[in-house]
């Protein structure tokens, strides 16, 4: 059965180079969000057992996302991936509940570890 992911970002061009990012092989059902309420809406529909963040989107922040889904006891592993790479930044999503922190533009070799390291991808 396919991992249902969402990769939210408002950009095209970012959610297309992420996509691409992802192993070739990886079982995964993939939705797309062009901002944080449709993230938080995808999620909701059960649609992200893995969820790509950015934290820089209209409607609602990255970090918004983060704060709502620890309210909603958060149950999905999500990425952050901004070109925001200040450290304070990166330590707030943490505190909010995000697995890893990926700089833009984002690469596999980036990606990869962080799907081996907590069992998503083998």
């Amino acid at each position: 059965m396919s991992l249902p992911i969402v990769i939210a970002d408002d950009s095209l061009l970012a959610r297309k180079v992420l996509t691409k990012a992802l192993p070739q092989d990886w079982d995964v059902d993939i939705a797309y969000a062009s901002n944080g309420a449709e993230a938080l809406e995808l999620y909701r529909a059960g649609k992200a057992s893995v969820m790509f963040l950015d934290l820089t989107m209209p409607d609602m922040t990255g970090f918004q996302v983060l704060e709502a889904l620890q309210h909603e006891d958060l149950n999905t592993f999500v990425i952050v991936v901004s070109a925001d790479v200040q450290p304070m930044a990166q330590a707030r999503v943490r505190t909010l509940g995000a697995i890893a922190f990926v700089a833009k533009p984002v690469t596999p070799e980036a990606v990869l570890p962080i799907l081996k390291e907590y069992g998503l991808y083998v």
